[in-house]
């Protein structure tokens, strides 16, 4: 593969470069170093930011209100974010709900939704999971009535990421009753301050608040706020999924967790054992090379357009477990150092507060590696990208 970069490439790379280096805010940039979740309002005003300068969606087609970059300006973009320790755009706007509008969207719905997304004005959430219906998406019970000029929407989800923040949500309900369970499916665009709907947090592991149950008792959706023909909704959903899948990959997670080993294990190395020193390093080669691996398949879908399922369920497949490892790493050479962590309401945003950690890569350690456990379910359980995989790419 040929990884040289053309002249506007790089010119991109080094404007990205420069305004991090002048925009970002250091208590963000600290925080996300650290690994513990980014507050609604700081990121809100970090997507608004990024939005005066056309940069909340910028690998959106032009005519939709992006800036049309290519595949490998795009992975620059990640790649450049990343490495400045920058938060991450959340992507159920940037890469879910826009891309499905502008794709299978009416007029109407695009010129309403896209602009407040470009503008981080507007977050979005994902309805898909439901208590019995997860991996197994197609056994979703949420039903949608057709009443008059609207959808009287019954139902919950589950496992909704930013429930508690959101503005809408893109919602996968049934419409009708079919013999085959993928058919009778439509999106609805739910406004989340609708009467009717129920938000109960989910708790996380890592202390932090981020999922949430979601509960829909007789909510009016308008019959125009439905993307596509109903009943079709599990073509757009597959188109959906893929999306997710590619950008599960999470480059900039295993880059910035590969940094922060390495630190680690310069700087202790001469208190440790010589056996485990070189155990040590012979995690973080493979990790490394791993990683490396990961970057050019990123590539390689990324120019496919990544619009093949199966190409994109093996990104989620190694990103998840590569990113489960690196988390790992960090946390087994810190040892003790590593075990305290602290919930969102229990941090200060201050960011030259390490809370009295002897190491100042400890905060956020144990956050992360907890966090990062359900990187292998969430958006498609690892052995279900497995058959996508085995069906898809090996026909068995």
């Amino acid at each position: 593969m040929d990884f040289s970069l053309s002249q506007d490439d790089c010119r991109f790379r080094d404007e990205v470069r420069e305004f991090l280096r002048a925009e970002l805010p250091a208590e963000l940039r600290e925080r996300h170093r650290q690994g513990f979740h980014i507050r609604d309002d700081d990121h809100r005003r970090w997507t608004q930011i990024l939005g005066r300068k056309g940069w909340v969606a910028p690998e959106w087609p032009r005519e939709h209100g992006g800036l049309g970059l290519t595949p490998i300006q795009r992975y620059l973009f990640d790649e450049e974010f990343g490495a400045a320790d920058a938060p991450t755009i959340l992507s159920f706007g940037r890469n879910l709900a826009g891309p499905l509008i502008y794709t299978f969207g009416t007029p109407e719905q695009r010129a309403r939704f896209l602009p407040p997304i470009l503008a981080g004005a507007e977050f979005w959430c994902q309805g898909f999971s439901e208590p019995n219906a997860g991996s197994d998406l197609a056994s979703l019970q949420t039903r949608a009535e057709p009443h008059g000029d609207a959808y009287v929407l019954n139902g919950g989800k589950i496992w909704t990421t930013e429930a508690h923040h959101a503005d809408f949500m893109f919602c996968l309900a049934r419409t009708s009753a079919e013999e085959k369970r993928q058919n009778g499916l439509s999106f609805l665009l739910v406004d989340m301050k609708s009467p009717g709907i129920t938000v109960r947090p989910i708790w996380s592991i890592d202390g932090e608040h981020h999922l949430n149950e979601v509960f829909f008792d007789d909510v009016v959706v308008p019959a125009d706020r439905r993307v596509g023909e109903e009943g079709q909704a599990w073509s757009y959903a597959k188109f959906v999924l893929t999306n997710e899948r590619t950008s599960a990959a999470g480059l900039d997670r295993m880059k910035a967790g590969l940094r922060r080993a390495r630190r680690l294990l310069v700087r202790l190395a001469p208190g440790l054992d010589p056996t485990a020193v070189t155990q040590f390093r012979r995690r973080l080669a493979q990790l490394e090379v791993d990683t490396i691996a990961l970057e050019w398949a990123v590539l390689r879908v990324l120019t496919a357009d990544a619009r093949e399922m199966a190409g994109a369920s093996a990104l989620k497949l190694r990103g998840s477990a590569l990113a489960q490892r690196v988390a790992e790493l960090v946390v087994d050479l810190l040892g003790p150092e590593a075990l305290p962590q602290f919930s969102d309401e229990g941090y200060p945003h201050n960011a030259d507060h390490n809370y009295g950690f002897a190491d100042p890569d400890a905060p956020g350690a144990m956050t992360t590696h907890l966090y990062r456990r359900a990187l292998t379910i969430a958006g498609g359980a690892y052995e279900v990208q497995r058959g996508i995989v085995a069906k898809q790419m090996f026909g068995l």
